[in-house]
C-alpha cells in the first residue's frame, strides 16, 4: 500500500519503527516485512516488466485452493457462494494474521496467497478452517493445499512477486514465474493437501460481506479473461502479447474498463446477501438469525447513509465509495493475465479475435467468458479505514467458466501432441 491514512502506518511499511506520533509499533510479521520491501509500481500496463518483482525468500510456502465442480455450482445458481467461498480464504487468513499485509490474488472459485515459514501454522489452521466452514455452511468442497516455494523451485519453477498501486490507498500481489500455476497442478493432483478442520470449526471471517446487487453492464457485456502462455512460447512472445492486450482499449472510446460504476454498485442488501455474510460472520453461541437481523438493521441504516451522504463519525460514506470504484481487484497477473472487463461487444470481439490468432500461433492458452453483470465481494475488517477490499468477478461463470475454457484448450493441444 502507499499514501496511507496516519493510522495504517505499520500495515503499509512507511515507518517499520515508529507511528506517526512516535509510539513505538510491534515487529512486523516475517510475511509482512518482505512483503513490504517490494517497491508499489502504478501503471497496469507496466506488470509484464520483470524488475518489478522479487523472488520469495526460500522456506516460504504457497496456499492455493480451489471450488471442487465450481461448474455444477454455477449451473445450480450458486456463483455468488463460490466466490465468497474464494475470497473467505483471503479474509480469514488476513483476520489470523492481525490484517497485516500479505501478498494473494482472489481467483473466482478459490484463491491463492504466499506466507513466510512463521507463519505456516496460522495459514494451515485457517485453510483448514474454512475447507470445513465451506462444506457445512456453503455447501460447496474446498480443496486446499499448502506448497513449499522450494519443492516449486526443484521442479523447475518460481514465485516472484510484485505489488501493483490500485489505487493511493491499496496495493494488490502479482505473481509470476510460473509456481503459482505449478502449485495448483500439485493441488488437483492430492499433492500436499491440508486436511478440513473438523466439523463445526470456523475461521474468523470478519469483514466479509456481499451487500451489493449484481452489476450490470454499462457498456453490453462483461468479459472475464485468462491469459496464460503456450507451453510451446517464450516468455518475451507472451510478454508481447500481454502488453498488446492491455494496450488495446482506446480510452477516448471508454472501451473497456472497471466493471464498477463511478458512483458505485447498488446497495440493495439483497436476501442471498444477508444470508451469505450471516453464514460467514455468525459465531456458534448465537443462533444464525440473530446475525441476520443484525446485517439487515445494520445494513439498512449503512443503506440509508449512503442513499443520503450522512456522515458517521470519521465514516465519510462518498469517500468510501470513491475508494470501492478504485480499490476493486477487476485485473491482476498470476502466472498470467485476468481481468474481468466492461466492455463493448465490439471490443470483445477484436479481443477475441487476437487472442484467437495468438492460440494458432502457439503463443498463449486463453479462457474468454461472456455475461452480463458482474460480482463483487467485499473484505472490510474496519470500515473506516481505507484499504477495504473488493474482488471483482463475471456474475455468470466469471473466472471458472474461462479457466473451464482455458482447459478445454490445453487438452485439444495435449491430444493433438500426443
Amino acid at each position: 500500500m502507499s499514501d496511507p491514512a496516519p493510522d495504517d502506518t505499520a500495515r503499509t511499511g512507511g515507518d517499520a519503527g515508529t507511528a506517526a506520533h512516535g509510539t513505538p509499533l510491534p515487529a512486523e510479521r516475517p510475511t509482512t516485512a518482505f512483503y513490504h520491501r517490494i517497491p508499489v509500481f502504478d501503471g497496469f500496463a507496466r506488470l509484464m516488466e520483470p524488475e518489478l518483482y522479487m523472488p520469495l525468500p526460500a522456506g516460504w510456502l504457497i496456499g492455493t485452493t480451489d471450488v471442487v465442480d465450481s461448474s455444477g455450482a454455477i449451473a445450480a445458481g450458486n456463483y455468488k457462494r463460490v466466490n465468497l467461498a474464494g475470497a473467505s480464504v483471503i479474509g480469514a487468513l488476513s483476520n489470523a494474521l492481525g490484517n497485516e499485509d500479505f501478498p494473494f490474488v482472489f481467483g473466482g472459485d478459490g484463491a491463492s496467497f504466499a506466507v513466510a515459514p512463521d507463519d505456516e501454522a496460522a495459514a494451515r489452521q485457517s485453510l483448514a478452517e474454512t475447507a470445513a466452514w465451506s462444506a457445512e455452511d456453503l455447501g460447496l468442497t474446498l480443496r486446499a493445499a499448502l506448497v513449499p516455494v522450494d519443492d516449486i523451485r526443484a521442479a523447475g519453477s518460481d514465485v516472484r512477486v510484485a505489488r501493483f498501486a490500485s489505487s493511493p490507498n491499496l496495493a494488490y500481489a502479482m505473481f509470476s514465474g510460473g509456481g503459482l500455476r505449478w502449485a495448483e497442478a500439485a493441488l488437483k493432483r492430492g499433492l500436499y493437501a491440508v486436511a478440513p478442520a473438523p466439523a463445526g470449526s470456523k475461521p474468523d471471517l470478519s469483514g466479509m460481506s456481499c451487500r451489493f446487487d449484481p452489476i450490470k453492464s454499462r457498456r453490453g457485456v462483461i468479459v472475464s479473461l485468462l491469459v496464460v502462455p503456450d507451453p510451446r512460447a517464450d516468455m518475451p512472445t507472451f510478454r508481447r502479447l500481454i502488453e498488446a492486450i492491455l494496450a488495446l482499449p482506446d480510452p477516448s472510446k471508454d472501451e473497456a474498463g472497471n466493471p464498477v460504476p463511478e458512483g458505485g454498485p447498488n446497495y440493495s442488501l439483497p436476501p442471498e446477501a444477508v444470508e451469505l455474510e450471516a453464514l460467514a460472520v455468525r459465531r456458534p453461541s448465537l443462533p444464525a438469525w440473530f446475525y441476520r437481523v443484525k446485517i439487515a438493521v445494520l445494513g439498512g441504516l449503512l443503506k440509508s447513509v449512503f442513499r443520503y451522504g450522512t456522515h458517521i463519525g470519521s465514516f465519510d460514506p462518498k469517500r468510501y465509495i470513491n475508494e470501492l470504484v478504485a480499490n476493486s481487484d477487476f485485473r491482476k497477473f498470476d502466472d498470467g493475465l485476468r481481468l474481468t472487463m466492461d466492455c463493448t461487444p465490439e471490443f470483445a470481439d477484436r479481443l477475441e479475435s487476437l487472442l484467437a490468432k495468438a492460440a494458432a500461433d502457439h503463443m498463449v492458452l486463453y479462457g474468454l467468458h461472456r455475461q452480463n453483470n458482474a460480482l463483487i465481494t467485499c473484505f472490510v475488517p474496519n470500515i473506516t479505514r481505507h484499504d477495504h477490499v473488493h474482488f471483482i468477478d463475471g456474475a455468470e461463470g466469471g473466472y471458472a467458466e474461462a479457466a473451464r475454457s482455458l482447459k478445454a484448450m490445453a487438452a485439444r493441444i495435449a491430444t493433438a501432441g500426443a
